[in-house]
């Protein structure tokens, strides 16, 4: 098992902070990395491969820097979102290419493995100027899988792909984090990072604006209130009931849904006294839905913020 420590990272670019103070580690299993077009993922992520070099602070990989260190480079593959790939190579010749530079002992049959992992035997001798830019991504993957890194990181690995090429590839990398690996993906796609990722990092201007579950970052955020769709069997009741604790700072009946949206300022008060007011009024609740709490959500009230 590997662990990525990235830390009190900066990454400038003359006068431009790309990359300000950040500290996280990235453990075994499946992270999504989160922020909005120029937060600074990408930049994060080259200094994670060893591509870029960290203006200040330390990258490393199980207590090893990362930058110019070769061995530590044979534990990590990196499919990047730049298209820079040589397009007069076949998909084969693509991947026994990055085999031949890793040096392992049997390059032909690594490739073929790697091949067959992304499923792309299929295409494996037609040119990459040929290619799709989904079936360009597969191959891609494949080169960064051929030495079997101990670390994947993929920067928007679903650009271009059909539905079905997502779906192979979210069970891929799913595979991949059940086995132990490290992957670390970025995506502006949120429903694939909220079906994929079991931890995530918020990247903001440059800075490190979150961690961890996404459910648990919400119920951390105390500033902001909590919002729910609620069914009983009598609302008129339970909304004056509501209304009256401390907890709750508004109430409005939604026709469409049939249902009472509440506003509950303080989380933890709300959680425990919606049962027992609904007990002590003979109220019979049928549905309690947050309908904030998802990753788009959390993630909107983090850029905003």
């Amino acid at each position: 098992m590997a662990t990525l420590h990235i830390d009190n990272v900066s990454r400038w670019y003359g006068n431009v902070v790309a990359v300000n103070d950040v500290s996280l580690e990235i453990g075994p299993g499946v992270t999504g990395l989160l922020g909005p077009n120029g937060a600074g993922k990408s930049t994060l992520i080259h200094m994670m491969a060893g591509f870029l070099a960290p203006s200040t602070g330390r990258v490393t990989l199980d207590d090893r820097v990362i930058w110019r260190n070769a061995e530590a480079y044979r534990s990590i593959g990196l499919v990047p979102e730049s298209e820079g790939m040589y397009d007069f190579l076949t998909g084969r010749e693509f991947v026994r290419a990055a085999a031949e530079l890793h040096g392992l002992p049997d390059p032909g049959a690594a490739t073929d493995r790697a091949l067959a992992t992304v499923e792309m035997e299929y295409a494996a001798d037609r040119r990459v100027s040929g290619y799709s830019k989904g079936m360009r991504q597969r191959v891609k993957m494949a080169a960064a899988l051929v030495h079997e890194p101990a670390v994947l990181l993929l920067d928007e690995p679903f650009n271009g792909m059909d539905p079905r090429q997502r779906m192979q590839l979210m069970e891929l990398l799913r595979r991949m984090g059940d086995e132990g690996r490290t992957v670390l993906f970025s995506s502006h796609i949120l429903e694939e990072v909220e079906q994929l990722a079991s931890h995530i990092e918020v990247i903001v201007a440059g800075r490190h604006a979150a961690s961890g579950d996404f459910r648990r970052i919400r119920r951390l955020m105390t500033d902001r209130p909590h919002r729910y769709l609620i069914r009983s069997d009598d609302d008129r009741t339970l909304a004056a009931a509501l209304i009256a604790d401390p907890s709750v700072g508004g109430i409005e009946f939604d026709a469409a849904e049939n249902a009472l949206r509440v506003q509950a300022s303080d989380f933890h008060r709300f959680a425990e006294r919606l049962p027992r007011l609904a007990r002590d009024h003979r109220v019979r609740l049928l549905t309690v839905s947050p309908s904030d709490e998802s990753l788009e959500s959390v993630f909107a009230y983090l850029v905003s913020a």
